[in-house]
């Protein structure tokens, strides 16, 4: 197995020599003149935000564009968010590694983020703060909320080719109970990541909403999404479509379970949950030391009935085929809730146990599909 400060390098691989370079380019303008007229004589003119346009020649009045090195509107992602005011603004984020945290008011409404390079492991934006991590100013600790690398509010957002990660390790504090590190938290409706990434350890992407009686829809397509412990949670209404999902190994544990791949927490009166469908489940882990679920009935809704369907998703050998469910608190069994598989297949699929493995039949399926689920909305191409 590999020693957990791995997992940190790893985090960052694809995005450090796009920032080296964007860092060398501006801290040398004359060496980047020479390059980009060299760049010119061969045919492959150095275009940081590709087919964006650039601060020169932009996409739209409304298209900012952000560059670690400097050869776009900002450097940070945070500054050109909030320099970004109004609805439907577009920023276009040059490959680099972005070491920040981002907050995005719930006023951006219509918003989309693009990764240029068209390879979310070229934009990569990444903090190390986790529940436990004090406040600088000494108000206490983050808490999980607080811990996201970035948190999204309105509604409307859109973001492609991108990577949002937190990088703590449970090394960085031992011995702490605050081990929730978020990636990224996303809470308004409407939201939609198609081939991002989400990397952490402990509640990695949290799908939320803005408040108990909003129903917030969210779509993740094409999506990547690795962690141990309840790395997909919250209480939005989310489609899950050709994602991957990939368990990580645990170092500081010597058994079963490392952990649980989904935690949905929706509320009692939302008829939709979590929809996971033509997707794949993989695992770093031993065989079936991973849980597919459990649900979460937080203390600020005790009445909460989570709800998640997995369906015609390839469940890996890190899933425990016998016993798929547990429970996160006594008082709310997962037999209690809202979870259903339907027409999976892998060795994570195998019924062995039918009462462990509740299953929908077709006629039940057929109300459990990304149209049911998201309504008016349709964020999918057409055809699909």
């Amino acid at each position: 197995m590999s020693a957990p400060v791995s997992r940190r390098g790893l985090l960052l691989a694809g995005a450090a020599t796009a920032t080296a370079t964007a860092l060398a380019l501006a801290a040398a303008p004359a060496q980047a003149a020479q390059a980009a007229q060299a760049a010119q004589a061969t045919g492959h003119p150095r275009r940081p935000f590709g087919r964006y346009g650039s601060p020169a020649d932009r996409l739209t009045p409304k298209t900012l564009y952000v560059h670690p090195g400097g050869a776009g509107d900002f450097t940070s992602v945070q500054a050109a968010v909030t320099a970004a005011t109004g609805t439907g603004r577009v920023l276009v984020l040059a490959p680099g590694t972005y070491r920040e945290t981002v907050s995005v008011d719930a006023d951006r409404t219509g918003m989309t983020w693009i990764g240029a390079s068209h390879n979310p492991r070229d934009v990569v934006i990444v903090y190390d703060n986790a529940a436990g991590t004090p406040k600088p100013d000494g108000s206490g600790t983050y808490g999980t909320s607080g811990s996201a690398t970035t948190t999204v509010r309105p509604d409307g957002f859109t973001a492609r080719w991108i990577t949002f990660a937190n990088d703590w390790l449970r090394t960085d504090l031992p011995g702490t109970g605050g081990t929730q590190a978020v990636a990224l938290k996303v809470q308004g409706d409407r939201s939609a990541f198609t081939h991002c990434r989400f990397l952490g350890h402990q509640d990695t992407l949290y799908a939320d909403s803005l408040s108990l009686d909003t129903f917030a829809r969210q779509y993740f397509s094409h999506c990547y999404a690795e962690g141990d412990v309840d790395f997909v949670f919250g209480r939005a209404t989310a489609v899950f479509e050709h994602c991957h999902f990939r368990t990580l190994v645990r170092p500081d544990l010597t058994g079963a379970p490392y952990g649980f791949v989904f935690a949905p927490s929706t509320a009692g009166a939302n008829p939709r949950g979590y929809l996971v469908t033509k997707s794949r489940i993989s695992s770093e882990a031993p065989d079936g030391y991973y849980k597919l679920a459990r649900p979460w009935v937080p203390s600020s809704d005790t009445t909460a009935r989570p709800m998640l369907t997995v369906r015609d998703t390839h469940l890996g050998p890190g899933i425990d085929a016998v016993a798929p469910y547990t429970n996160m608190a006594g008082g709310h069994p997962w037999q209690d809730q809202r979870f259903a598989e339907y027409r999976n297949s892998g060795p994570g699929a195998v019924v062995t146990v039918p009462e462990n493995r509740p299953r929908l039949t077709r006629a039940q399926a057929a109300a459990h599909t990304p149209g049911t689920y998201l309504g008016d909305w349709h964020p999918r191409p057409a055809g699909r």
